[in-house]
């Protein structure tokens, strides 16, 4: 794991390190998969999981426990994918709007979550220098990914919602790819939501009162 904590090259005067730039090269072909609802992106996220928790363990306590989060979800996601794409009708899971119940119930344990998590890393410093945004990336990674492997179009903008902290985190703590490769997330990202929305009211699934027709 040394070797890949160390500096790979610098890039706009910032340095690159081999853990950060593996491990999300990996995170951005399990979005594609993701996009392509593909059962293979959970194994590929755990395996981006395992080498960014390496890089940003000891340093960025927040983003350490966000990757060890997206393994343990990683795991659920495939089983709850592999039990659910047997009936979307093409072998792939299917996708839907969430109800309102649902999204306010994520929004509740988002808020709720962010803040007892904050509280804590604010009791016990050592455990992040940020507890504020780190809580936020946290408990957000949670959510988002909650919401992926149920198959809610929501999950995509949860995601969104976690890279903007995420990003100018990542590049003040020295992470300089995760803040670049984070311009490609938003694209793979709004590409997704995109298909993700189009199939869903194809399936013939309300879309819940507010959703853009």
């Amino acid at each position: 794991m040394n070797a890949l904590n160390s500096e790979a090259f610098t890039l706009f005067g910032q340095h690159v390190i081999w853990s950060d730039m593996v491990g999300n090269t990996f995170g951005l072909a399990a979005l594609a998969l993701g996009w392509r609802r593909s059962l293979w992106t959970w194994p590929v996220q755990f395996l981006a999981g395992i080498i960014l928790f390496g890089a940003f363990f000891g340093h960025l306590t927040g983003s350490a426990g966000k990757q060890a989060v997206v393994m343990v979800v990683a795991l659920w996601g495939w089983w709850q994918w592999s039990r659910g794409r047997k009936g979307s009708g093409d072998g792939q899971i299917a996708v839907r709007f969430a109800t309102w119940r649902e999204r306010l119930a994520m929004i509740a344990a988002a808020a709720a979550g962010t803040v007892a998590v904050a509280l804590f890393f604010t009791a016990y410093p050592k455990l992040s220098w940020d507890p504020w945004p780190d809580a936020y990336i946290f408990v957000g990674t949670i959510v988002a990914m909650y919401a992926q492997a149920r198959g809610m179009v929501e999950f995509w903008f949860a995601w969104l919602l976690v890279d903007l902290v995420g990003v100018p985190l990542n590049f003040a703590n020295g992470y300089a790819f995760s803040g670049f490769v984070y311009v490609i997330y938003g694209a793979l990202v709004l590409w997704g939501l995109r298909d993700w929305w189009l199939r869903s009211r194809r399936a013939g699934r309300p879309v819940p009162e507010g959703a853009p027709a």
